[in-house]
């Protein structure tokens, strides 16, 4: 690896799963110092002996990330191991699939709790500190979703729009305070997550297949290739790229 995040103080939201536990791995290898935020029943603490067995530097902080004081202490923990917080995956993230007039009212709010709320007590967590450090950059999960329909995903869909603007919003107001803000938007991805997406989605009807994913985008994406992305708008070479939507989704929302 080179180096492309040395001397940076990483916080992975979701890190220990999916697209998050390979930006964990991929962070670390590229030298920042990575706090590991997921929750208590997840392989955080695992994935943090790995990156440590490797060589690597880095902490788990147990948290549910719609907890406005579990989400303060999480970021206190990180801060306290390696400083202020220079680059901010907020990657965390749950999907709903299923008919819009079957939908709950606690599904609705569950979604926008830690798709949304999520983005935003970690954001202003965070910021003090980075603003304080001098700068740094923040990466917010959305997702094709965000600007691609898809039947039977209006709640998930809707926290991707959300998702998307808040990236661009907290970039626009931050930008002369030394922080870039930039969304990731995944296609489909070959993680469980992505797995269980596909078999809502079949099981209601929607042509998920293999052969309508090819036709679509190829093929399914790996986790590493979000994490890469992300790792571009997290490093210094993505330093004049502010407040834009990064897919990685193989052309499927560009035709």
């Amino acid at each position: 690896m080179t180096g492309r995040l040395a001397g940076k103080v990483a916080l992975i939201s979701g890190g220990a799963g999916g697209c998050g536990l390979a930006a964990s791995q991929l962070f670390a290898r590229e030298g920042a110092k990575v706090g590991i935020v997921d929750l208590p029943k997840s392989k955080g603490e695992e994935v943090a002996e790995a990156i440590r067995a490797e060589g690597g530097q880095a902490v788990f902080a147990a948290a549910d990330v719609s907890v406005s004081a579990e989400v303060s202490a999480a970021v206190r923990t990180v801060e306290d191991a390696f400083g202020p917080i220079t680059v901010l995956f907020n990657h965390a993230g749950i999907l709903a699939v299923g008919p819009f007039l079957e939908t709950e009212e606690e599904e609705w709010d569950r979604l926008m709790a830690v798709n949304v709320r999520s983005m935003f007590l970690m954001t202003k967590a965070v910021l003090p500190g980075m603003i304080g450090a001098g700068g740094g950059s923040i990466v917010c999960t959305s997702s094709i979703s965000a600007v691609a329909a898809t039947p039977m995903e209006v709640l998930y869909d809707t926290t991707k729009g959300a998702c998307h603007m808040f990236a661009r919003a907290i970039a626009v107001e931050f930008r002369d305070r030394g922080i870039r803000c930039n969304a990731v938007c995944p296609g489909f991805i070959a993680t469980d997550h992505g797995k269980r997406e596909v078999a809502g989605l079949s099981k209601y009807g929607v042509d998920v297949s293999e052969a309508a994913i090819a036709a679509q985008q190829g093929r399914m994406c790996d986790p590493m290739e979000v994490a890469n992305a992300a790792l571009f708008l997290a490093c210094d070479e993505s330093s004049f790229v502010n407040g834009t939507h990064l897919f990685v989704d193989n052309c499927f929302t560009a035709v």
